[in-house]
């Protein structure tokens, strides 16, 4: 399997492509700079792969929650490529890369993911790894205030994502604010997702803000 992803979604700009097992991956932290960055970083990891896109069998991108900007960017890039394509999109969640990576980077199985929401408030979900080593929603993703939040009391949670630099941060000893979502991260949901059959076609291949539900 060949798949190219992307993740505009915070100050991080990031792209990575897996080829049969093994991920490559660009990555930058560069706010507002995504524009200029994320197509030549996908441009760059095709060329040294020698593929072009027609030659991937998907692509996956950071559909959110995140910056409202970053988002437009991310799945603008996405629709077009996978138009010009013909191949399908998996769109994947900001959270729930970061709590893959933090499974990835501590096997932490229990993971809140938090970004920095502005306005006073995070983007948070909760995930605990299944078998295969996916994270998997524990509970439905949302945006709200820090303070609003409840510790799950089920076992050892670990907190990740720019969130825990708010008020999130008192409420739990072990975690680390200093991640962002990386396109790495998306490749194993992406590629678990394609397995299950959870792709989409580029038009739908759309932004989830979350902050729309809130009225």
């Amino acid at each position: 399997m060949k798949l190219l992803a992307i993740d505009t979604a915070t100050e991080a700009c990031s792209c990575a492509l897996f080829i049969d097992g093994e991920i490559q991956q660009r990555s930058e932290i560069a706010p507002r700079q995504h524009t200029n960055l994320i197509l030549p970083m996908a441009d760059e990891l095709l060329k040294a792969a020698d593929l072009t896109a027609n030659q991937l069998d998907g692509l996956a991108f950071g559909r959110g929650p995140g910056s409202f900007t970053g988002l437009r960017i991310a799945s603008g890039v996405i629709q077009g490529i996978a138009f010009a394509a013909d191949i399908p999109v998996a769109p994947i969640s900001c959270l729930a890369a970061l709590a893959q990576a933090a499974y990835i980077q501590n096997s932490s199985e229990k993971v809140l993911a938090a970004i920095d929401a502005r306005m006073d408030e995070v983007y948070f979900g909760s995930y605990i790894v299944d078998q295969q080593g996916i994270m998997r929603s524990h509970d439905e993703e949302r945006v709200c205030k820090p303070e609003s939040i409840k510790i799950p009391e089920n076992g050892q949670w670990y907190g990740v994502g720019s969130g825990w630099a708010t008020k999130l941060g008192e409420k739990l000893e072990s975690y680390d604010a200093d991640k962002y979502p990386q396109a790495a991260a998306i490749i194993p949901l992406a590629v678990t997702a394609f397995k299950e059959g959870n792709v989409v076609s580029a038009e739908q291949a759309l932004p989830v803000y979350l902050r729309n539900k809130v009225t």
